[in-house]
């Protein structure tokens, strides 16, 4: 008899590499001080006399692997994934890899009840859009300058909170979330929704609070890019052909 083997799927490591990620800054922590005691797992030592956490980059290769395979899966589906950054250094970076795959994008402060809320988000968001209709379609001329002034930083202000969920039409399959502490509220609200959070896990949050963790520095602009241009890849490579 001839024996036959059976063939195993290897799961894609996703071009994941640890040198660009050190030189990316991927692996620098919070001070020990600092430390969340559930990330300790994660950390391979320290580093220098202010004491700081360097994450261990095996880590992040394997949990960041994990996290961009759910992320195929999602795209495979054509699933709703919402991307959260809000802080200040990366918002740009956001807008364009989120506007690149065509993803709803939050990059400005997260109001409260996105989630929870959504009906209401919705009825201001539906506001949001008229209004701008309206500008279009000159029927704001009618109004005096100062009148139409005042509507164009209505438009403004209604354009930084809602202007990256503008199409969102119902509450989406998954948020990447790319600081936990920043944007706490809208892991919250995710999970009082049931909605399965990824995110980035630098070493001062507790990593159970998401469904997928990647450890890794999520101040340094570098760090954030390299994580969100993994994303934009497996995004762009298994998006269904229409």
């Amino acid at each position: 008899m001839v024996e036959t083997k059976k063939k195993t799927t290897k799961k894609s490591d996703f071009g994941i590499d640890v040198e660009e990620m050190t030189k990316a800054g991927v692996y620098f922590g919070h001070r020990v001080s600092r430390c969340h005691p559930k990330m300790k797992p994660y950390i391979l030592g320290v580093k220098g006399s202010d004491h700081i956490n360097i994450i261990d980059l095996e880590k992040t290769k394997e949990f960041l692997a994990k996290a961009l395979e759910h992320i195929k899966e999602l795209v495979q589906k054509e699933k709703v994934l919402l991307l959260v950054g809000t802080k200040l250094p990366t918002r740009n970076l956001v807008k364009q890899i989120a506007e690149d795959c065509d993803l709803f994008y939050v990059n400005q402060r997260w109001i409260g009840g996105t989630l929870t809320n959504f009906k209401i988000i919705r009825e201001r968001i539906d506001y949001f859009i008229e209004l701008e209709s309206k500008k279009e379609k000159k029927e704001l001329d009618k109004y005096t300058k100062k009148e139409r002034l005042e509507f164009d930083r209505e438009l403004s202000r209604l354009e930084q909170k809602f202007g990256g969920i503008k199409k969102m039409k119902g509450l989406p399959d998954a948020l990447l979330v790319l600081d936990m502490r920043q944007d706490d509220l809208a892991i919250k609200e995710a999970k009082r929704k049931g909605i399965p959070v990824i995110a980035v896990a630098d070493t001062n949050v507790d990593p159970t609070l998401v469904d997928y963790f990647i450890p890794a520095n999520d101040d340094a602009i570098s760090s954030v890019k390299y994580i969100l241009e993994k994303v934009e890849k497996v995004i762009k490579d298994n998006k269904p052909k229409k």
